[in-house]
Formats: C-alpha cells, sequence, structure tokens
C-alpha cells in the first residue's frame, strides 16, 4: 500500500481538532486498507479462522457512524442500514450479495453526515441523554477512534491475507 492519501492529524491541535483529525485518519486507513481491490476481494474471508471480511467492515463502520452520531447525538429515527442477524451475527457482515458501491457510498454518506453532526455542537462537553444515560460528544469522537481503530487492525490482516500488502 505505497497510495498513502491520509491526513496525518496535527501534534499541537486542540482537542477538538485533534479528535475529529485522528477520527478521520482513522477512517482513511479503513478505505487506504481496501483500496484498488475488486468486489470478490473485499467480500472473501480471507482468514480460515474468521468470517470478517473487508466489505463487512465497511458496512459496519457505516452502521457504528449511523448509530452514535445520528441516533444517539443527534436523536435522529434512523433505522439498520442492514437490518437483521444471520447466524448470531449482524446482516452487515454478511455480504455475499452486498453491492460493494452501495455500502461505500453510505459509508462516505453517513462519514458526512457524523462530521455535520459532531461541527453542531458547541463543545465537546456538550451532552445528550439517549436511554437514560448522558452522553458526551468527546466520548463519542473517543469511542469512534477506538471502533476503527480496532477494525483497522482486522483490515491489516485481512489485506494482508487477500494480497500480501502491507502499510500501515
Amino acid at each position: 500500500m505505497t497510495d498513502d492519501q491520509r491526513i496525518p492529524p496535527s501534534k499541537v491541535a486542540d482537542d477538538r481538532a485533534s479528535l475529529t483529525s485522528f477520527l478521520d485518519y482513522q477512517r482513511a486507513t479503513l478505505a487506504m486498507k481496501c483500496r484498488g481491490l475488486t468486489g470478490e476481494q473485499l467480500k472473501q474471508r480471507a482468514i480460515p479462522t474468521s468470517e470478517l471480511t473487508l466489505l463487512g467492515l465497511v458496512r459496519h463502520a457505516a452502521s457504528v457512524e449511523r448509530t452514535w452520531f445520528r441516533f444517539v447525538l443527534n436523536a435522529e429515527d434512523v433505522k439498520s442500514l442492514w437490518p437483521g442477524e444471520a447466524d448470531g451475527t449482524s446482516a452487515e457482515f454478511h455480504v455475499e450479495d452486498a453491492d460493494v458501491d452501495e455500502a461505500f457510498g453510505a459509508w462516505r454518506e453517513e462519514c458526512d453526515r457524523a462530521r455535520a453532526v459532531a461541527t453542531s455542537f458547541a463543545s465537546l462537553d456538550d451532552t445528550v441523554n439517549c436511554g437514560g444515560v448522558d452522553i458526551s460528544l468527546r466520548y463519542v469522537l473517543t469511542h469512534m477512534i477506538e471502533e476503527y481503530a480496532r477494525h483497522n487492525g482486522h483490515a491489516d490482516l485481512l489485506r494482508e491475507a487477500i494480497d500480501g500488502a502491507v502499510g500501515e
């Protein structure tokens, strides 16, 4: 993976700029791990002991963005992008018949909407109440960085198993 289009986070930014730029960096990392692969490769279960796929991770990322930013922070009545469950796992991970362009389009759209929601908060310390629990924008941004970082580790392994490509 030599086509690194990510923008590194600033080493001197304030809290808000630091958190949002780290999240965008993690989003760009997932995109980089998928770049240049065919639809079949994105759907490939490349690790024999796992059912994870790169496309499943993209669909999961879209769902997580939608849930935390639109449902939790913005109190929107949003439906699941990929409703249902099969074999005890969310439908977003079942990609055999998934449309690759639709998945990436949904993910990009949810990332754009998430940025807009985050921008609408005056402070990282602003909170919403969701299900009786107060949740701050700071918490959601931090959680999303953790979510992407964990799954980008999975993406590293999947990409290397698919075509041998490695990179940060």
